[in-house]
């Protein structure tokens, strides 16, 4: 289906400045240093993948845009230079920068850099509207194997479509009385002028062991890991958590991911998370306010349907479990891939307009036995600095008993 989800469209608003703009990022490090010509190959399968697409306006009023194959892209970004390892962090949050935008100009990018002393990082970026965080991983799996296939073209009219979501729209509303939003109401503010990021890897079976020890899973150690760093920033505790929920369906690139809430107190164990978590993934997902079908965002106009969603899928903390990453991109070509991140970042700051009530966000991905953390701060106020949240971080982690490595 080539037409944009309620979620896809969300994400647009959100390029054309009605929110906080968000971008997908996937990082890997090699422990040598990268060829061009491999780099340049890799390049070329990602402009015919997934990612190969762009945003088309609907000339019918009602109609949902659709994406059509484009092959519009920037060149790839590879200096001779190396970089020092102390450097890695900022230039990986720099390449985040990259104005993607997949309606007026390319939605992706991939850039590198060799590493003083040996070993290259390489950088993913692309617009959220083309693609989640497992939609990245997928595109990346995809062109490194050499079955990246290109988009399809097919449609349906705008007319036809304009028709359909009507009726969707109209019999989703039959019935439904108003009521109050259940979602409960937070003070958004501007978000910080740059985002304060670290990423870091922790021994996978260390992991596994403190999780086990205390009754829970590794997800739910993951979710009070991130309270806790929010806590010692002083977030008022309870500490409400947004946990992404993947609800895609098989072999698609676009965004398949709800929200849930986990509230986490200071004296919850991880046993007792994993249980408040299991109850939270029963309960309906996060939509549309007042229960109305999620849809009718895309009937009203940009400004109202942005004013509409504002605050959907936020709380104090995000955390999101991006999962095992595929043993296929544990090499590249005939370089071992030495490490991999992902994590959702937020361009052009600062801006107005650009407010939420999420003050970190987190990412965890399971890789080369060890999890790779990537943090993401949005409060200025709590997190000034990345020494403020590398301690915050680097000392719930040691209470916890778990020894990090910083990128």
């Amino acid at each position: 289906m080539n037409r944009l989800s309620v979620v896809d469209e969300i994400f647009l608003h959100r390029h054309r400045g009605l929110g906080l703009p968000v971008v997908m990022q996937g990082l890997w490090r090699s422990d040598d240093t990268v060829d061009l010509p491999l780099l340049m190959s890799l390049h070329d399968a990602l402009a015919g993948g997934s990612l190969g697409r762009r945003v088309v306006r609907p000339r019918v009023p009602g109609a949902r845009p659709r994406f059509e194959p484009s092959l519009d892209c920037y060149p790839l970004h590879y200096p001779a230079d190396p970089l020092s390892a102390d450097g890695i962090l900022p230039w990986a949050d720099e390449q985040a920068e990259i104005d993607v935008d997949p309606e007026r100009r390319p939605g992706w990018a991939l850039t590198a850099t060799p590493v003083v002393g040996g070993g290259t990082v390489v950088s993913l970026v692309c617009s959220h509207v083309l693609a989640d965080a497992r939609g990245l991983i997928d595109a990346v799996t995809a062109a490194l194997a050499g079955t990246a296939e290109p988009p399809s073209d097919e449609h349906t009219s705008d007319i036809r479509d304009a028709l359909h979501l009507i009726r969707r729209v109209g019999r989703g509303l039959r019935g439904v009385r108003y009521s109050p939003a259940s979602r409960t109401a937070r003070a958004s503010r501007t978000a910080a002028a740059r985002p304060v990021t670290a990423l870091l890897d922790v021994d996978a079976a260390q992991w596994d062991r403190v999780a086990e020890a205390d009754g829970g899973t590794p997800n739910a150690l993951f979710l009070a890991i991130g309270a806790g760093i929010a806590r010692r920033a002083g977030v008022p505790s309870p500490v409400r958590v947004a946990v992404p929920v993947d609800a895609r369906s098989s072999g698609t690139a676009a965004n398949g991911v709800t929200t849930t809430e986990v509230v986490v107190g200071p004296a919850d164990t991880p046993a007792r998370i994993r249980d408040a978590a299991r109850e939270a993934y029963r309960r309906p997902r996060e939509g549309a306010p007042h229960g109305i079908p999620d849809e009718i965002l895309q009937l009203v106009p940009d400004r109202l349907a942005a004013r509409l969603a504002a605050g959907a899928g936020e709380r104090d903390v995000l955390c999101s479990n991006i999962g095992a990453i595929p043993d296929s991109l544990a090499s590249f070509g005939p370089h071992r891939t030495g490490g991999f991140a992902a994590r959702a970042m937020h361009p052009g700051l600062p801006a107005p307009q650009a407010t939420t009530s999420t003050r970190l966000a987190a990412y965890l991905c399971a890789f080369a036995g060890h999890y790779s953390l990537a943090l993401v701060a949005l409060d200025a106020d709590r997190f000034p600095d990345a020494e403020t949240l590398r301690r915050h971080a680097d000392g719930e982690l040691a209470d916890r008993g778990l020894r990090v490595h910083s990128w």
